[in-house]
């Protein structure tokens, strides 16, 4: 399907550990792109009239993560899209396949360090760290981080604002466009 999309009009996913800014730099990209955004987490928690937390809790993990890979497919199947997945997302080996045959996809990654200092703000609103320690949390972090290591590009965060790194996609991405497939006059 990769090829059959041409490499402007395939969508941009982004993934990585959850809290690391996803959702942020999609909705800049996108809006430096003048790209629909998407995030998936919000689409569900829109469906639903609840944040996550509370959807782990009503309908369980198992269904959250169906819904997710539904709105995935979904979304994939449009064209011109900038999309956010949920930090669990992309541990799905369909929503992977699904990414990877229709999206670039963008890993987000943060060193466990910088990461750490953000954990205060995210830790009610993540089921998924609920009732683990630091070192349980720090597990679940790397064994993440190999699942994402399978992507188009990466970027590291560390010590960049949400702006900075947006930029660098965004003329990443155009030179590659350039590159790639140079418009025709």
């Amino acid at each position: 399907m990769n090829s059959v999309i041409p490499l402007r009009e395939r969508n941009i996913a982004f993934i990585g550990f959850m809290g690391v800014g996803k959702t942020t730099i999609g909705e800049l990209v996108a809006n430096k792109l003048v790209r629909d955004f998407i995030d998936i987490d919000k689409e569900i928690e829109n469906e639903y009239q609840m944040p996550t937390s509370e959807i782990f809790k009503t309908i369980g993990e198992k269904a959250f993560r169906k819904k997710e890979r539904d709105y995935v497919e979904k979304f994939c199947q449009k064209r011109l899209q900038v999309i956010s997945l949920g930090g669990g997302a992309f541990l799905q080996e369909e929503i992977r396949n699904i990414c990877l045959s229709t999206c670039i996809i963008f890993f987000l990654d943060i060193s466990w360090e910088r990461w750490k200092e953000r954990l205060n703000l995210i830790i009610d609103s993540r089921p998924v760290l609920q009732g683990r320690n630091l070192e349980e949390i720090e597990e679940l972090f790397h064994k993440r981080r190999e699942i994402y290591s399978i992507h188009n590009s990466k970027f590291t965060t560390d010590n960049l604002d949400a702006e900075e790194i947006a930029d660098y996609i965004t003329d990443s991405l155009k030179l590659a466009w350039e590159l790639y497939e140079p418009q025709v006059d």
